[in-house]
């Protein structure tokens, strides 16, 4: 059976963050610029979020389950801050005492 590979238009033109959330760039940004205000170009400048329905036919397409759809974000693990790490560090090293 042949593998399954993924959507190569769409693998360029999204991101997946490390919490499973899809990225995108804005579209209207790239020419005719002249006419339209600062604060709509400062605003097409920043990425975008996918809607969930929107990621979900992205799954389909990059053969890839993206984490952050369904699950709330507080099951997400997330990476410990510098001061965290240090009182784990200080923990675990008073338990091998």
């Amino acid at each position: 059976m042949p593998k399954n590979k993924p959507h190569k238009g769409v693998l360029k033109r999204v991101r997946v963050t490390r919490t499973g959330k899809v990225r995108h760039r804005s579209a209207f940004h790239k020419h005719l610029s002249s006419h339209k205000s600062g604060k709509r170009l400062r605003q097409l400048r920043r990425d975008r979020y996918i809607a969930n329905p929107e990621a979900k036919r992205f799954e389909q397409l990059l053969f890839k389950r993206l984490r952050g759809r369904t699950q709330p974000r507080a099951a997400i693990r997330r990476s410990p801050s510098p001061a965290e790490r240090r009182a784990m560090r200080e923990e675990r090293a008073k338990n091998a005492d």
